[in-house]
């Protein structure tokens, strides 16, 4: 199965490819139709340009120029990683007459460096710092285009949308803040048709991903990763808590309990807990305190409160991660994050809502959002195998012999009058692990 994201199949002709472009963009920007080989990420950005206002003799502006330009970037997240940028596309770019691009997630170019005559060719189109390529400006472009559909991509040639960029060849990757999900910018880089290869847009993604490891280690103290709980209950019974340096792995009560707590930061009475914990109402006061006393003594003095029962410390935890990504938007960011369901054996009431909103909104965010690698994700995770409906939305964009043939046995089985198959259709399998 080819990678729609990859612009050029090792077994094509570029110079064929390119005047099947041509041919196809001269089609599209005088009556408005695609034709079928162009690659459905470009026809939508096409689309999308189009909408915007976006002429193929456009070209991008400069915004941002000297005193301005400097200080924007001196502030910007992304400034933080340019020396890893530098290190691992910096000789790749110079060698290979390419250019090293990072942009802002608007889509204006922080700095563009690398090949000094590229750099000049380039400065013709303003492909230069201070510019804004976004798709809203220039249309279809690698760095503009990564933003906008938060993937990584490749733009070959006359994929690019307006006509003075179409000699160039791009990949680019976006670059997402490693706590809250949103995407920061993108990294690019940009050359001749060299780029049009799955390998350098596997490196640019992976120089992205670098970033984002970074950046995740640069968090200033007092607010950062190191000094903050992280709790990790997705996909696990029992979850793991890291704590000043220590990992602690909790019993599954324990992981509710603070799975729970950390989803309230202002506290739970005895009573709230009481009720988020048991589905039995006949469970004593006594068997709660007990609990928690057990689990003060596991995690150390000053870290569990009372009156109400509360965290004395912000606790950071893999669910709040996906949630925060999918409140930003980044949906490909929090499909990378969702591991599994949360506490997926719990049947605490309190744990199942939160697990049915977190799995719910993520599932509902990709079929809406319609990518057909993070739908294959989802459809092939242990949680989504025998989700009809998730398997009904990657049939619609991706309709290969083998998801088509999947979808036609989840479908049979909707039709046998049974509660496993009533289950299946009401996609309860992401949700919690099926007991034995």
């Amino acid at each position: 199965m080819t990678d729609p994201w990859v612009a050029l199949q090792p077994e094509s002709d570029p110079a064929e490819r390119v005047r099947m472009l041509r041919r196809a963009h001269e089609t599209f920007t005088t009556v408005g139709t695609v034709p079928c080989p162009v690659r459905s990420v470009v026809a939508d950005s096409w689309r999308r340009s189009a909408r915007a206002g976006v002429g193929p003799d456009s070209s991008a502006n400069v915004e941002l120029t000297d005193g301005d330009l400097c200080a924007y970037r001196a502030e910007h997240p992304l400034a933080r990683v340019m020396p890893l940028f530098r290190e691992l596309l910096g000789t790749f770019a110079a060698d290979g007459e390419h250019l090293l691009a990072v942009c802002d997630a608007h889509g204006r170019l922080l700095w563009v460096e690398g090949h000094s005559a590229t750099r000049r060719r380039a400065d013709g189109m303003n492909f230069v710092p201070g510019a804004r390529w976004s798709e809203t400006a220039v249309g279809t472009n690698a760095p503009g285009t990564a933003v906008a559909v938060d993937r990584p991509v490749q733009v070959f040639a006359a994929e690019h949308f307006i006509r003075r960029v179409q000699p160039w060849t791009c990949a680019a990757a976006p670059v997402h803040d490693p706590r809250t999900g949103r995407v920061l910018g993108a990294v690019d880089i940009t050359g001749g048709d060299g780029l049009a290869h799955p390998h350098s847009l596997g490196f640019v993604r992976a120089v992205a991903r670098a970033a984002e490891a970074q950046l995740s280690l640069l968090v200033a103290p007092g607010g950062g990763a190191g000094d903050t709980p992280l709790l990790g209950a997705l996909g696990r019974d029992e979850a793991e808590l890291v704590v000043d340096g220590r990992r602690v792995r909790l019993s599954r009560r324990h992981s509710e309990i603070l799975v729970l707590l950390s989803q309230h930061p202002e506290g739970l009475t005895g009573d709230e807990l009481s009720c988020a914990l048991y589905a039995d109402e006949s469970v004593t006061p006594v068997t709660l305190r007990a609990e928690l006393a057990r689990l003060r003594r596991l995690l150390g003095p000053g870290l569990l409160a009372s009156r109400p029962y509360r965290l004395t410390v912000a606790v950071d935890s893999d669910a709040t991660v996906v949630e925060r990504r999918l409140a930003a938007g980044a949906f490909a960011a929090a499909a990378q994050a969702y591991t599994g369901p949360l506490l997926p054996g719990s049947q605490a009431p309190a744990i199942v809502r939160l697990r049915e909103r977190l799995a719910g909104g993520l599932r509902s965010a990709l079929i809406a959002h319609r990518d057909p690698d993070l739908l294959a994700d989802w459809a092939h995770a242990a949680w989504g195998e025998d989700d009809v409906e998730v398997w009904r939305a990657l049939a619609a964009v991706r309709p290969a012999a083998a998801v088509r043939a999947r979808l036609a046995a989840l479908e049979a089985e909707l039709a046998v009058p049974d509660g496993r198959a009533v289950a299946r259709a009401r996609g309860a399998t992401y949700l919690q692990r099926p007991s034995a």
